[in-house]
């Protein structure tokens, strides 16, 4: 990457520089080629981060779906996070998951199901898991909440084989002007379901799969307890990367977990034959990356303070500005052979193309996909009617309570004392994109746009040709668009 304003006496957040166009010879978005070259195996470069209220067993399978990859907070009971590795890896790589219900249920058990997928549809099955009908919440109003299912369900419903052509699909759908198609096995079980979307996405993005085709899957580990149990359980368990994870990664602790980590690793690499990427971090500096590294990380996890649930900043004044920790890092880890992913501080599209300008090999975004269908937390109406759902920071309160349920009152309360996170914050579900999907499509746009723009196919390419200047805030404020005359 190349600084055309030079060197700076400071250091940069993404809204302090812009990039400039160069010459092209790429002419279409879809001729970028956004496959990762970290080793996880993700085809586009969005991490979702291990936090509590937005890392789970949907999110993992719709973003995996599409690409990307999820990590499990370190915080879950291993039992939960193997039964969620479990039911990742038994979801279709193409056919969404259906939320399924008795003929016999009430209309309650539906209407608090539907706010768990995006296409908000129920499939209505019987004993031998043949479709009967479709339910939505268009179907349950006006309807008593104890009424059945089967009284307001439509059984006038669109079914296709598994293997059909996703063309020919589509175009049943738009014949029959429905937007959901459900998936049968030959002998008429159910498998997933469709909808027009979905098939279209299919097109343009292809799933981040195991060797074995299976969605991937990542799950987060502590620098505190059993490390080296917990790594073997989660690499028997199927996990295809392993985040060591604290707030504070250059310390002598990460390094000792990341020797640990590293052992069981190899150990499980000799005896399956598949080597695991291990991510550690955070760290913000070139030294931390290369002690990482060196210690036993393949990826380096860069950010201290720039999430929007923390507040590291403000409490204690320590962080760097996202940016130059990024451009930094990033330099440190490829003289090693490593690389390194860029741990929050992006809002919009652009800030993810610049991480990637400035080195990293992936993005990892928390409380930007907070307020979707797929993220893990409860859907909430304000008095406006807004949908949202909460999130909080893992060194809040409401986290170190959750990471400290099994220790005595006495430590439990001396660490309350102790937080540095927001722990409740609503996160709206925006009207135009309510779906992590909906969100990923909008920044995979641009971030392909920009690919574009630096006549870059490839990661790679981007980072070697990209051209990003220093901008003032006004510079910055020039480039939003305005949705009101002035």
């Amino acid at each position: 990457m190349e600084l055309i304003t030079g060197k700076t006496a400071y250091d940069l957040t993404y809204n302090d520089v812009f990039m400039v166009p160069s010459r092209s010879r790429v002419t279409s978005r879809l001729d970028v080629d956004l496959t990762t070259n970290d080793g996880v195996g993700t085809t586009i470069p969005l991490v979702v981060a291990n936090m509590t209220a937005i890392s789970g067993r949907r999110m993992a399978e719709t973003v995996a779906r599409r690409g990307a990859v999820a990590v499990l907070p370190q915080d879950i009971p291993i039992a939960a996070v193997q039964e969620t590795i479990r039911q990742v890896k038994a979801s279709h790589p193409t056919y969404e998951t259906p939320v399924t219900i008795a003929p016999d249920a009430p209309v309650s058990d539906v209407l608090a199901l539907l706010g768990k997928r995006a296409h908000r549809v129920a499939v209505v099955i019987g004993d031998d898991r043949r479709p009967l009908g479709l339910v939505s919440e268009a179907h349950c109003l006006e309807v008593d909440r104890f009424s059945v299912i089967a009284d307001v369900m439509t059984r006038d419903i669109t079914t296709v084989e598994s293997g059909a052509d996703l063309h020919d699909t589509f175009d049943l759908l738009e014949r029959t002007h429905r937007d959901i198609a459900v998936v049968v096995e030959a002998g008429g079980a159910l498998v997933g379901v469709l909808t027009k979307r979905g098939i279209l996405r299919s097109t343009i993005y292809s799933p981040a799969l195991d060797p074995d085709g299976k969605l991937s899957i990542g799950v987060a580990i502590g620098i505190n307890g059993d490390v080296e149990g917990k790594a073997t359980t989660m690499l028997e368990s199927g996990a295809d990367v392993l985040v060591v994870d604290t707030a504070h990664g250059h310390q002598e602790k990460m390094i000792d977990a990341l020797g640990v980590v590293r052992a069981a690793r190899d150990a499980h690499e000799t005896s399956s034959g598949r080597r695991i990427p291990i991510a550690a971090g955070n760290v913000v500096t070139a030294d931390g990356a290369r002690d990482l590294v060196e210690a036993g990380a393949d990826i380096v996890k860069v950010g201290v303070g720039p999430g929007a649930m923390c507040t590291t900043r403000m409490m204690t004044g320590v962080g760097r500005p996202q940016f130059s920790a990024v451009l930094e890092c990033a330099a440190a880890a490829r003289e090693l052979g490593a690389h390194v992913w860029a741990d929050g501080g992006v809002k919009y599209p652009r800030d993810v193309a610049l991480a990637l300008a400035a080195g990293g090999a992936s993005v990892m975004i928390g409380s930007w996909f907070a307020g979707t269908w797929e993220s893990p937390g409860d859907l909430n109406r304000d008095a406006d009617g807004r949908l949202y759902k909460e999130s909080f920071g893992m060194a809040s309160a409401r986290a170190v309570r959750g990471r400290t349920s099994s220790q005595g009152a006495f430590e439990r309360a001396r660490s309350a004392l102790f937080e540095e996170g927001i722990s409740s914050s609503r996160m709206y579900l925006d009207p135009q994109r309510p779906g992590v999907e909906d969100l990923m499509d909008s920044i995979i746009a641009g971030v392909r746009s920009s690919f574009t723009y630096a006549g870059a196919k490839t990661i790679d390419e981007f980072h070697e040709r990209a051209r990003v200047g220093v901008q003032s805030a006004s510079g910055y404020d020039e480039g939003r668009p305005r949705h009101t005359s002035w």
